[in-house]
């Protein structure tokens, strides 16, 4: 019977101990580096009132090696955020599409678009590819043309508010 009383008396002593070095005990900086901050999306800057491009646009094209009509969406909103839907219509089968959505802004005569989420994915945004500048090349209120980077023009319509590719 003492055996076992002093067992647990030792057992409880060495508790306290461990108890008490536990509370004096310093906790030693991570040796992991913290990770690094994500950069933060910019956040859109409004279109200068009246911007004869603010609206749904819409461009229906063949393009040589592409079989099938690809439609392409461009919204842009007076805050400036825009929505940019691209889509490949092949006959019978199911259409295949981008979604992208960020913010655009006006350089001149030049429309510069940048994507923020890609199909509802954030994207990098330090890669160029998601940053796609157009020449405006006429601007009317039912008409939009645009000169691409790699030298194509898009004729785009307006398309009334809210207006979405069907699927």
């Amino acid at each position: 019977m003492q055996d076992t009383s002093l067992r647990r008396s030792a057992a409880f002593a060495g508790l306290a101990l461990a108890t008490l070095l536990a509370g004096c005990a310093t906790q030693r900086p991570s040796t992991q580096a913290a990770a690094p901050a994500q950069p933060q999306p910019p956040a859109c800057q409004a279109a200068a009132a009246q911007d004869g491009v603010v609206g749904n646009w819409l461009s229906v094209r063949r393009e040589k090696g592409v079989r099938g009509e690809l439609r392409t969406l461009f919204t842009l909103n007076a805050d400036g955020t825009m929505a940019y839907t691209e889509q490949l219509k092949r006959g019978k089968q199911p259409s295949q599409g981008l979604d992208e959505t960020g913010c655009w802004s006006r350089k001149g005569n030049g429309l510069v678009l940048r994507t923020l989420e890609s199909n509802g994915a954030q994207v990098a945004l330090d890669d160029p590819i998601y940053t796609n500048t157009y020449t405006v090349v006429s601007s009317a209120p039912e008409k939009l043309i645009l000169k691409a980077p790699d030298g194509s023009v898009l004729n785009a319509r307006r398309m009334s508010p809210g207006y979405r590719l069907p699927f």
